[in-house]
């Protein structure tokens, strides 16, 4: 069967685009009790507004969700980083105003630090991770959402739904995994496959934290995290048969560098990001 990506045009506020691009891929097909969603929370101060997930696009992806299934149990996780407390980020950017409101509401709905989680041994042999320890929410039955934000990274030319879940680790300082972040990137996304991969691309970043934002105005949804960063991936005016994460990840089954595309044409709303001026040569392939 043919991975299918959608590509919606979305500028103001996300739930009726979302709503479209949710429909051509076919409806949410969570078949777990459990839903773990991880917005891309990469900083504890957002000077650019455009570096995290913004709320509002969590808060329709749960509304939809709900509206399909309203006894789903939900987490929306985050785990310390060098630039952040996730607890404090929750707070800062409305995450905790969101879940304090869809609990009054009678949801299932928390926040999970996992930073603080207890542990649990996982099973990989990886290109980098041999049985790792990871937070017990991690290891449990249930259903994983990426939603990313377009961005454009030294180390690895891009960030977007794949690279969203190395903010699964539960170190802080994550700078400890740097000189191998590719192969990290890899590992945590076969340990913790996502069942549907969001990129908030109505506006992107040049940079992770800081840089000059890119609108793009536009949704691009799909299943598999290999498909939705290709295809995010060409939006920038990359090739993502060169990236070295994407190739790798698509060789474990990740996903295609090449899905269908639904709805809007790549071409109709590609924005020419500009690659880091640092990129270390290990994000690409020669």
């Amino acid at each position: 069967m043919v991975d299918s990506v959608a590509i919606v045009k979305c500028e103001g506020h996300p739930e009726a685009a979302l709503r479209e691009a949710i429909a051509l891929i076919g409806g949410f097909k969570f078949s777990k009790s459990q839903l773990t969603i991880k917005p891309n929370i990469c900083a504890g101060v957002d000077e650019t507004g455009v570096a995290n997930t913004k709320v509002d696009m969590i808060e329709s992806l749960i509304t939809l969700i709900l509206e399909e299934n309203e006894h789903l149990s939900i987490r929306i996780v985050e785990a310390d980083s060098m630039s952040k407390f996730a607890d404090e980020a929750f707070a800062e950017f409305d995450y905790r105003d969101l879940a304090d409101r869809l609990r009054e509401k009678g949801f299932d709905v928390s926040l999970v630090n996992l930073s603080h989680s207890t542990l649990r041994q996982a099973r990989l042999e990886g290109l980098y991770f041999q049985d790792p320890q990871l937070p017990i929410e991690l290891t449990e039955p249930g259903s994983f959402v990426s939603v990313a934000v377009p961005k454009t990274h030294d180390l690895t030319l891009i960030t977007g739904v794949l690279k969203n879940f190395f903010g699964l680790l539960p170190r802080k300082d994550k700078i400890h995994y740097h000189s191998h972040i590719n192969e990290v990137i890899v590992d945590i996304n076969r340990l913790v496959k996502s069942d549907l991969c969001l990129v908030d691309a109505r506006v992107g970043l040049e940079g992770v934290i800081k840089g000059r934002p890119r609108a793009v105005n536009a949704l691009i949804l799909g299943r598999r995290p290999v498909s939705v960063d290709a295809t995010m991936a060409r939006v920038m005016g990359f090739q993502p048969e060169r990236i070295w994460h994407l190739v790798e990840a698509e060789k474990h089954g990740l996903g295609s560098l090449h899905p269908e595309v639904l709805g809007e044409r790549v071409e109709s709303i590609k924005v020419k990001f500009k690659s880091p001026s640092d990129l270390k040569p290990a994000a690409l392939i020669n």
